[in-house]
C-alpha cells in the first residue's frame, strides 16, 4: 500500500504559498493507518525501546498505537501547565521567539531507550527540543520517526546525529 495515496495536499493552508500535507484521509482509512503503524513498528522491532515520546497533538496520534504495537510506554510531551504532576521543562528557540516543552519528572529512567515520534518532520525544531528534553532526563534517544518528511525544509540536518526515519518524503 502506498501511504502517499492517503495524504491530501491542501494548497494555501494555513496561509498563501503553503502546501499543507493533510493526514486526516490516512487516519480515516483504517487499513492505511494500520499499515503506517505497522511500517513504523517493523523499523524499530528488536531495538529494546522502553518508551515512545511524542509532542502534542498530532504526534500522539501515531505514537500511542505504535507504543502498543511495540509493547512499550507512551510518554506525552506537552506545553507548559498541561501535565498534572511534577515536570521538567526544556526551553528552545524558534525562528521568531521561544517555546517550552515539558514531561513528567518520572517519565524516564536513567539509560531508558526512547523513540521520538511525530506525524511530520518539517524544520526539526520541535523534535530537536524533544530529544534534548529526553536526554536531560538521563534517557537515550534511539531515533526520531515520522510518517511524513518535507525534505526541502532540511529538518533532518537540524536533528544532527539522531537516527531519522520517515515513511513518506516530499521534495517540494
Amino acid at each position: 500500500m502506498d501511504l502517499r495515496d492517503h495524504i491530501r495536499d491542501v494548497p494555501d493552508f494555513p496561509k498563501p504559498g503553503i502546501l499543507f500535507r493533510d493526514i486526516t484521509p490516512l487516519l480515516a482509512h483504517p487499513e492505511a493507518f494500520q499499515e503506517c503503524i505497522k511500517q513504523l513498528a517493523d523499523r524499530y522491532r528488536g531495538e529494546n525501546i522502553k518508551a515512545i515520546a511524542a509532542a502534542e497533538a498530532r504526534g500522539f496520534i501515531f505514537a500511542a498505537p505504535l507504543a502498543l504495537e511495540l509493547g512499550c510506554a507512551f510518554v506525552p510531551v506537552r506545553k507548559p501547565g498541561k501535565l498534572p504532576f511534577e515536570t521538567q521543562a526544556f526551553h528552545y528557540e524558534l525562528e521568531y521567539g521561544t517555546d517550552t516543552l515539558e514531561i513528567h519528572t518520572d517519565a524516564f529512567g536513567e539509560g531508558d531507550r526512547v523513540l521520538l515520534v511525530d506525524d511530520l518532520l518539517a524544520t526539526g525544531g520541535t523534535m530537536g527540543a524533544c530529544a534534548k528534553l529526553v536526554e536531560h532526563s538521563g534517557a537515550v534517544v534511539v531515533g526520531c520517526a515520522f510518517a511524513i518528511e518535507l525534505n526541502f525544509l532540511n529538518g533532518r540536518e537540524k536533528l544532527g546525529n539522531y537516527d531519522v526515519f520517515s515513511l513518506v518524503q516530499y521534495d517540494d
